[in-house]
């Protein structure tokens, strides 16, 4: 029976009516007694997101943090948060009347770090001095993510990008060109790109008029701007998750809620 003593707080971060029917359908809803509404996991799952909090620190009206730590747990190890990513994603290009599978995509990695508490994937990004993680995207057009990959902050760019083309491996068939900066130049680099995804990789350099002011370059500002959403979850600003793994299902969720908010 779902519990109903106790009445949720109105948080911002509360999924509306019509976002919920959109979720709901990538859960398992059954019809049988809860003592706590899966609506109320997910709103805990966001409002931790969002705000940066600690698990046992989330606001005693949510269930309890270990429940909602095990559904999380669950739902990312059954691929639920990739599904309802992808999903979305389709859903959104459509919507605004784009085609499914994007044709060009741009690539950037930013570095993170992370808490003591973490796995043995960090090493320490010498150009930006951070010790932690890097996360790499690859973005289409509306900076949405077609690849996320979590590695050591000291994987160079180049090396990093391999891994994340192997992702999109078979997945994007439209796809006809990706952008990079100048980190990703290298004929190898480009060849496997071809030879994974059968598309191009075009090197935009910044100009060198004026290299102490910023300018900004045709496209490649798309995917600086998805960083840039990433830093209104407070989780995602400081590297916390264990597993890597974690941290690239906590994005795909950060992404999931900005795609939700853009369709409702």
């Amino acid at each position: 029976m779902v519990r109903k003593d106790k009445e949720m707080n109105n948080y911002p971060t509360n999924l509306t009516d019509n976002q919920w029917q959109v979720i709901e359908k990538f859960l398992d809803v059954q019809e049988r007694k809860r003592k706590y509404p899966l609506r109320n996991i997910v709103n805990a799952i966001n409002y931790l997101l969002k705000t940066g909090c600690q698990w046992r620190m989330l606001p005693k009206d949510f269930p309890p943090y270990n429940l909602v730590y095990y559904y999380f747990s669950k739902w990312k190890n059954e691929g639920v948060f990739e599904d309802l990513f992808i999903k979305l994603h389709i859903w959104l290009r459509i919507i605004l009347g784009r085609e499914e599978c994007p044709s060009l995509g741009l690539i950037d990695s930013r570095s993170v770090k992370t808490s003591h508490h973490v796995d043995g994937c960090r090493g320490i990004d010498g150009n930006k001095k951070i010790k932690g993680r890097k996360q790499h995207l690859v973005v289409d057009t509306l900076g949405i993510p077609l690849a996320i990959v979590v590695h050591k902050a000291n994987i160079h760019d180049s090396v990093g990008a391999l891994q994340v083309f192997e992702d999109m491996r078979f997945k994007f068939h439209r796809l006809a060109k990706i952008i990079a900066d100048g980190g990703y130049r290298g004929e190898h680099l480009s060849n496997t790109l071809k030879a994974t995804l059968g598309c191009d990789l075009e090197v935009v350099l910044r100009p060198d008029e004026c290299p102490s002011k910023f300018q900004v370059v045709p496209k490649r500002w798309i995917v600086e701007r998805s960083f840039a959403w990433l830093e209104n979850f407070r989780r995602l600003v400081i590297d916390y998750e264990f597993h890597a793994e974690t941290a690239v299902a906590m994005i795909q969720l950060a992404f999931c809620f900005l795609m939700l908010n853009k369709i409702f």
